[in-house]
Order: C-alpha cells, then structure tokens, then sequence
C-alpha cells in the first residue's frame, strides 16, 4: 500500500509541476518567439506550441520512466525520501530545459536583432560632394 501512496503522490507533483512550467515557458516565451520571427505571430505561435509539446514528451516521458522503484518502503520516512530524490531529479530536468529553452530564444531573438540592425553608411571620401 505504501508503494501506491508513494506513486500517485510522486505523480501528481511531477506531473502538476511539469504542466506549471510547460504553461509558464508557453506563455512568458511567446513574446521573444514573436520578436524571433519578425512579427510573425502565427509562426511563433506554431513553434511555441511544438515547444510545449516536445517539452510535455520529455517531461513525463522521464515521469513514467522514474516511478519503478525496488525499495519495499516500509516507513513513511522511506517513502518521503524516495519520493524526494525522483521529484528533485524531475525539477533539475525542468531546471536545465528552462535554461535551454531560454537559451534558444535568446539567441534566435539575437540573430533576429542583428539581421534587423542598419549599419551606417560610411562618410563619402574627401572632397567629394554628396
């Protein structure tokens, strides 16, 4: 029964968290996409949803794979400890695809910039009127 009580709690929290985040990095990265994309708000929109998507895949794709557990947890004690060590590897994970995520944005948003950028035009030479 323990191991039960252990799975769903270590479902609900990894899962509940997971959907925090995704729903967090959907809304707070579609502003860079958009600036990315030149404007092009159905074209960010398209790839932050693919985004979320692939992040969804990961996320409790990693979940399902971490809920087997050998440890026959006969105190609660065990259980707390084996639930927090599964639920800190599932916040390192959303950790570091947030930095990655943020990462990606910030350089497409980067090149984006930069190809929009107008360099100035250098001074005609010496004694030539313009």
């Amino acid at each position: 029964m323990n191991v039960a009580i252990c799975y769903f709690s270590y479902l609900a929290i990894s899962i509940g968290l997971t959907v925090w985040v995704a729903r967090t990095l959907h809304k707070s990265g579609r502003v860079f996409l958009v600036d990315a994309f030149h404007g092009n708000a159905e074209l960010a929109d398209s790839v932050n949803h693919l985004l979320v998507v692939g992040f969804y895949l990961i996320n409790v794709g990693y979940i399902a794979l971490a809920l087997k557990t050998a440890s026959a947890m006969a105190t609660f004690r065990e259980i707390i400890e084996l639930e927090s060590v599964k639920i800190g590897v599932v916040l390192l994970i959303l950790g570091a695809m947030h930095f990655f995520n943020i990462m990606v944005f910030a350089k497409m948003r980067g090149r984006a910039r930069s190809e929009a950028t107008i360099y100035p035009v250098a001074p005609p030479p010496l004694g030539v009127r313009v």
